[in-house]
């Protein structure tokens, strides 16, 4: 009886031989990476090890200097970033952007608003947008703020803008989610409240995660890819990072366990 033949996981993110200089610096080179559709993979290294550039590569924010950037099989390297957020994909920064001055559903509900046709109509009236409140409070009771909803974005904690932060992401529907360091300067009692949440996510969508916090790193991932010096060094399952030597001594400085 002829054995059944394992089926190849459809790959949502794949990364041929890039490489980005800055003039004569080189900031990554060679990096070819796949990452299968509704895989949570992290993307480590030292600071200077090129994961921002790498990230703003992905999301369209600059064109390598050398490499192709497949998304679902289709060439996006040449694509403008708000070609690649309209074709899925979507990021969060090191730092919140976000306006304090509206209700924490009035954030959401912008972001929900950015991707509809007449978007850009600026003087309709905020009643024409109703039909969004929904949505977002449904994206809000994900992360537990239905009850902060029309508070002023700036009466919440650092940790919880973050958390609406990523929600502003996830209103564009992406396939792909990158976040850059999701949990940069939150206290051990917010870690929780974001990471949960990113735990809980579907798997319809792929999630690359740059991140420091090696335990948040550890619990949310499938796999993690490190870099080091602009290039990869380790690609592999947590328990195989955990115990790479390689890793230990450039990284993770000694034993983690």
């Amino acid at each position: 009886m002829a054995q059944a033949r394992e089926s190849t996981p459809e790959i949502c993110l794949d990364l041929q031989s890039v490489s980005h200089r800055f003039g004569s610096l080189k900031v990554i080179e060679d990096i070819s990476l796949k990452v299968p559709k509704g895989q949570r993979r992290a993307i480590i290294g030292p600071n200077g090890a090129g994961k921002t550039t790498l990230f703003n590569i992905i999301a369209g924010e600059i064109r390598p200097t050398a490499g192709t950037v497949l998304f679902e099989g289709r060439d996006v390297t040449p694509l403008p970033v708000h070609r690649h957020a309209a074709i899925g994909i979507s990021r969060t920064f090191q730092t919140t952007s976000l306006f304090p001055k509206l209700s924490v559903l009035e954030n959401v509900g912008l972001a929900l608003q950015a991707f509809q046709r007449g978007s850009m109509q600026m003087l309709r009236p905020r009643s024409r947008y109703r039909r969004w409140d929904d949505e977002a409070e449904a994206l809000l009771d994900l992360a537990g703020l239905s009850d902060r909803a029309h508070e002023p974005l700036s009466g919440l904690s650092y940790g919880e803008q973050r958390q609406v932060e990523i929600l502003l992401a996830l209103a564009q529907k992406p396939r792909l989610l990158l976040l850059d360091e999701p949990t940069a300067g939150l206290s051990r009692g917010d870690l929780k409240a974001v990471a949960e949440p990113l735990k809980a996510l579907s798997r319809d969508v792929t999630m690359v995660l740059i991140e420091h916090d090696m335990d948040v790193v550890f619990d949310l991932v499938d796999r993690i890819a490190v870099l080091h010096n602009g290039g990869i060094v380790a690609d592999g399952t947590v328990e195989e990072i955990r115990k790479n030597e390689v890793v230990q001594e450039i990284y993770l400085g000694g034993t983690h366990r």
